[in-house]
């Protein structure tokens, strides 16, 4: 047995190799062409490898090589901007080796080993360094210092370390037992990263869209599923998401997507500028295109690839945001593979382990204590694709058993043309216990009786539209029409955003404590103006309430709100004595 085997038999990506010697996760190289794949199968001295390429015209009897290596990432500076395909290949290098159509066999790391990077070194010789430790940074971007760090399982006393230009692959610092620390680091991608401890979620990631920080609050370290049919608005959420949330770097993984979507995703991030530093939003972004049409098995892979690098940044103190759109074409190239392997399948023809591998990605989320002793997170948000629609199939259940936040996008409410179209009857976020002392504590102390209250406005509206759609509004008591207009009120003023526009698109949490507790101030207004002996008409169509909701779109909104609310309660106090 040598580390030299041949091809036995061809299923699709799945090759099986004979007369090699390979362990679990071996790296392989396939054919006379060197195919990159993956050993997932042992059978004897049969290895069943995965292939992270097309395997059309690769025939039995073909070289195999093993690498004797798992699958790992590059991890160093010069990640930040890239957009990767699946296994970590830059696009930008691939199409300046093969034109625009990927062809197979290239090799391309992860980044450029050649630039140069002004290392600026924060110990001395003699320190004792334990794993994990920064030694030293690396001004990546305009936005964004790298922070050298000591790899996981290394320690020791520094012998020799000086700051100046090196490239990724020279020792910036030589430890006393001759062991060497560069500035690029290697890590399996299906091994999570280690860290002292995780801490209980109980700091929200600010997104920035009123429905979901203030009814579906989701917090650092956390995660969330958002299933949803196709054109509910899956991906703008996320993009809106990467823009405006206060995470520090953004990974995003367009896993298994139709080209064309991709392709806007491609075209827009670019030119996307961070609204907290007027640079481009690259310069904290790293992106993962695999289309649908690019080979399944890389699609399997680009996920922990994503996630290997989310946690990297995670070690250095940052707050991570990881956006996986989608999760539903992941499980569809596993239950590719897994036909391949002619495994039993599971439920709707999907792999018996399905659940357990949704689990282990989300559960790599969290907000960690890191080696070093700073605190970092890795905030997951997987967006999920059911065919029709239908929740209950099985990615979709697998995910809601993990995520502790469901965002659950309506075709109907898109139709409608409310966006974000997150229907607030059946998305819930199991979070506010944990997170409800920090709004407390930065926001008011009344913040989560405020969302019970217009919560239960949104539940009574849902209740007495059954009985509007049988009699109509006008047959209901005057009490209860006034409760609809409210709920209409926070539908259309509150719950509604405009993720293009430039001043609504981000909505403070201040603020939108502000808008929910002027409605709330509406309502009490109008029911105390209509045991006076107000008319409802008279009530609901004061001025200034009006004005109140179209002043979102201002820039000074924050600032005059206050001065609306107390408006329209002198409007509705004149109402009472017109009466």
């Amino acid at each position: 047995m040598s580390n030299e085997g041949v091809i036995y038999r061809i299923s699709g990506p799945v090759v099986t190799a004979t007369g090699m010697e390979a362990a679990m996760y071996d790296v392989v190289r396939v054919g006379h062409e060197g195919l990159m794949g993956e050993v997932i199968e042992l059978h004897g001295d049969k290895a069943v490898i995965q292939v992270y390429e097309d395997t059309s015209g690769i025939r039995p009897g073909e070289p195999v090589l093993n690498t004797r290596e798992t699958l790992s990432v590059a991890l160093g500076p010069g990640l930040l901007t890239q957009i990767y395909d699946g296994i970590q290949r830059p696009l930008a290098t691939l199409e300046e080796v093969m034109g625009v159509f990927i062809t197979r066999g290239v090799d391309a790391d992860g980044f450029d080993m050649e630039k140069k990077w002004t290392f600026e070194a924060i110990v001395s010789p003699g320190d004792e360094v334990v794993s994990g430790q920064v030694i030293g940074n690396v001004q990546e971007t305009e936005t964004i210092v790298h922070k050298i760090m000591v790899p996981p399982r290394m320690s020791g006393t520094v012998k020799s370390i000086k700051s100046g230009d090196y490239n990724v692959t020279e020792d910036v610092c030589v430890m006393e037992d001759g062991s060497s620390i560069q500035m690029m680091q290697k890590w399996p991608v299906r091994t999570p990263r280690p860290y002292q401890q995780k801490y209980a979620p109980d700091t929200p990631l600010i997104t920035g869209m009123r429905i979901l920080d203030f009814l579906f609050p989701l917090a650092k370290g956390g995660a969330a599923g958002i299933p949803g049919p196709f054109g509910s608005g899956k991906t703008v959420t996320q993009q809106s998401l990467a823009k405006y949330s206060d995470a520090q770097i953004v990974v995003y993984i367009g896993c298994g997507e139709r080209g064309n979507e991709m392709t806007e995703v491609l075209d827009e991030f670019p030119h996307l500028i961070d609204p907290n530093t007027g640079k481009p939003l690259m310069n904290r972004t790293v992106m993962i295109a695999n289309t649908s049409n690019m080979p399944v098995a890389a699609r399997e892979a680009s996920v922990y690839t994503g996630i290997t690098i989310a946690e990297y940044f995670r070690d250095m103190g940052y707050d991570v945001a990881l956006m996986a759109d989608s999760t539903s074409r992941w499980a569809e190239a596993m239950r590719e593979i897994s036909s391949r392997l002619e495994e039993m399948p599971g439920e709707e023809g999907y792999p018996a382990y399905l659940s357990s591998r949704i689990a282990e990605f989300y559960e790599r989320a969290g907000r960690v204590q890191t080696l070093n002793g700073d605190d970092g997170s890795v905030t997951v948000i997987g967006a999920v694709s059911p065919p029709g629609g239908d929740i209950s199939e099985p990615v979709s259940q697998g995910t809601l058993r993990i995520v502790k936040v469901f965002w659950g996008l309506d075709a109907g409410l898109a139709r409608q043309r409310h966006f974000p179209a997150i229907n607030w009857l059946s998305s819930y976020s199991l979070y506010p216990p944990s997170l409800d002392q920090w709004f407390r504590d930065n926001i008011s102390q009344d913040y989560p009786e405020i969302r019970t209250a217009i919560s239960g406005l949104l539940q009574i509206e849902a209740e007495l539209q059954e009985i509007v759609q049988l009699v109509g509004s006008d047959a209901l008591p005057v009490d209860q029409q006034l409760t609809l207009e409210v709920a209409r009120m926070i539908r259309e003023y509150f719950l509604q955003q405009n993720g293009f526009h430039d001043v609504d698109a981000f909505c403070s949490v201040d603020l939108h404590y502000k808008m929910a507790k002027a409605i709330l101030t509406f309502h009490e207004s109008a029911k105390s103006a209509m045991a006076a002996g107000a008319d409802l008409q008279d009530v609901v169509n004061v001025p200034a309430r009006t004005d109140l909701m179209r002043g979102r779109f201002e820039a000074t909104y924050s600032d005059d709100i206050d001065a609306l609310v107390n408006k329209m309660n002198d409007e509705i106090a004149a109402a009472i004595e017109e009466n």
